[in-house]
């Protein structure tokens, strides 16, 4: 947004990672109490609100969202809130919530069709005050790449057929079962297997622990959180994210799309609108390990099929993945909320 002429300005807590990785992009990030729902958090958001007079205020969660929209609501001119939603889950249909999405809210974002579509059908929501507006990626980094290189360069063995997934690890990212079929795989094939789990989170000492319970630590890499994903990417054959729930489009599915890679999904929250089953990936029931195991089976050994849906999955990245899109839509939504704003 700044390279397409507009001022942005980050709010959020001080111990969150994207203030200190702010610098490094050029953003201008002002460390708030924001962490909670609180007192505090409401006061700090009115004073920057009425000292800067932002055109437009975007949130991307519910403590944030709760936050600005009370200390919007006690300013005289306030800016227009554009609430993103990410995930899927549920929201309440309780009278706070729908005061929070209907009244203080001037527009809803989502990031898939689908999620759009149980706001308005589940809520209640008004269609006109809702946009579906995938999050874009940078498709000129994440490409295919030199999978040796790469492999080389990351310490990771060069024979095998690497799986990898690239998520926090939370529960519903479905690493466990992405462990249990990988535990079948590697115990009866024949090949040279190879798991990469790349990230952190809450889940990461109860993935170790199933790991070593199941006697494949010698087969599996956990390097953590990395700053560049592409040459994990790149480094791998097949590429899995087994979520169960809260989904919204998945950026590391994306990401893994762009680069070439077949994916093994579920059809969770909107996956399913950017992984068209047997063209571009494979798509099996969420939480079921059996169908988990049989796609990346016939990945594993069918080396057509993975040039097939990796070349259809790159193509689907550069036709509709592209950043420059998601910004035209956002631009286009801040831009009509503003101007609707001034004719009030």
């Amino acid at each position: 947004m700044m390279a397409r002429g507009h001022s942005v300005s980050l709010l959020c807590p001080p111990e969150a990672r994207i203030f200190a990785e702010a610098a490094s992009g050029g953003v201008t990030a002002t460390a708030l109490p924001i962490a909670r729902k609180n007192l505090a958090g409401v006061l700090a958001l009115r004073d920057w609100i009425k000292q800067h007079a932002p055109d437009v205020v975007n949130t991307h969660s519910s403590t944030d969202s709760w936050l600005t929209a009370i200390a919007c609501a006690s300013l005289a001119a306030p800016p227009p809130i554009v609430r993103t939603r990410h995930i899927s889950a549920a929201v309440p249909n309780n009278f706070s919530t729908r005061w929070l999405y209907r009244t203080a809210t001037r527009h809803i974002v989502t990031t898939g069709e689908k999620l759009r579509a149980t706001l308005i059908a589940d809520n209640g929501f008004d269609g006109r005050r809702l946009t579906s507006v995938p999050t874009g990626i940078d498709i000129a980094r994440f490409v295919p790449g030199d999978r040796a290189g790469a492999r080389l360069a990351l310490d990771l063995p060069l024979n095998a057929c690497i799986v990898g997934i690239v998520a926090t690890l939370r529960s519903w990212k479905g690493h466990r079962y992405l462990l249990e079929a990988f535990a079948r795989l590697r115990n009866s094939h024949a090949a040279a297997l190879y798991l990469v789990i790349v990230g952190d989170g809450p889940q990461k000492e109860a993935i170790r622990a199933m790991i070593a319970e199941l006697g494949i630590a010698d087969s599996v890499s956990m390097p953590g959180n990395q700053s560049q994903v592409t040459a994990w990417l790149q480094a791998m054959d097949i590429f899995c994210l087994p979520s169960y729930a809260n989904e919204g489009v998945p950026q590391a599915l994306m990401q893994a799309m762009s680069c070439g890679l077949p994916v093994v999904s579920t059809p969770v929250g909107s996956i399913a609108e950017i992984v068209d089953n047997e063209v571009n990936g494979l798509l099996v029931a969420a939480q079921d390990v059996d169908a988990l195991y049989t796609a990346i089976l016939r990945l594993v050994d069918d080396l057509a099929l993975r040039a097939r849906l990796g070349a259809a999955a790159r193509k689907t990245a550069q036709a509709r993945f592209a950043e420059a899109k998601m910004l035209e839509r956002m631009e286009r939504v801040f831009g009509d909320v503003v101007s609707a704003t001034q004719k009030i």
